[in-house]
């Protein structure tokens, strides 16, 4: 049952977050009430203020909680596997759109990339993925260091590789949004970004 409570809570969070994201891309950030998202994801403004304080922490949820669910997935990967390797398995398999997604579908290419472009530029956001930025990088440090045997207290390398790793999906989602005509899926982005990062970025031929 704690299992099952669990993944509800998991999966109410998910449709909040996404509903916020959605609604902020099609409609503009100062359009979206809380109530609009509640009903958008089949639940009470009350349970909204369950989950988030407000719209900002929503939408900047995704993000946290796709780090966190990165972070989970390295240390169940082979203790054998290289680490990049480990890394990009864990960042793919949270890309895989969720029921929230599939009840919600993203409109076209180029409207969405207009409307998440107008939503990340919002003051409010950028203050709130900042933070949001600051605990997901901890934590990915903190399943590095597990990984490699480091120490966060007194080893660079894990918070450098989580550095690297979130600079490498973020990079790869602005060249998603900014794609013109049809996009490069968002796996294969995040697999060449970590490649390029996991051989050390090697001038690419002219």
């Amino acid at each position: 049952m704690t299992g099952l409570r669990e993944r509800k809570k998991a999966e109410t969070r998910a449709a909040l977050g996404w509903a916020a994201i959605h609604l902020t891309a099609e409609r503009g950030y100062d359009n979206v009430r809380v109530e609009d998202i509640a009903e958008a994801a089949g639940v009470s403004p009350r349970t909204f203020n369950n989950y988030f304080s407000s719209k900002a922490e929503a939408i900047a949820s995704r993000h946290l909680d796709r780090s966190r669910r990165t972070a989970a997935a390295l240390r169940e990967r082979p203790a054998d596997e290289p680490l990049w390797t480990a890394l990009t398995a864990a960042a793919l398999e949270q890309f895989r759109p969720g029921p929230e997604v599939e009840a919600m579908p993203t409109p076209a290419h180029d409207q969405w990339a207009t409307g998440v472009r107008a939503m990340m530029a919002e003051p409010a956001l950028q203050a709130e993925g900042l933070r949001a930025n600051a605990i997901a990088q901890g934590e990915l440090a903190a399943a590095v260091a597990e990984r490699t045997g480091t120490d966060l207290a007194t080893d660079m390398y894990p918070k450098l590789v989580a550095a690297a790793a979130t600079a490498a999906v973020t990079v790869a989602m602005q060249h998603y949004l900014d794609s013109v005509g049809p996009p490069t899926p968002m796996e294969r982005l995040i697999t060449d970004a970590f490649a390029q990062v996991a051989a050390g970025l090697p001038a690419p031929p002219r």
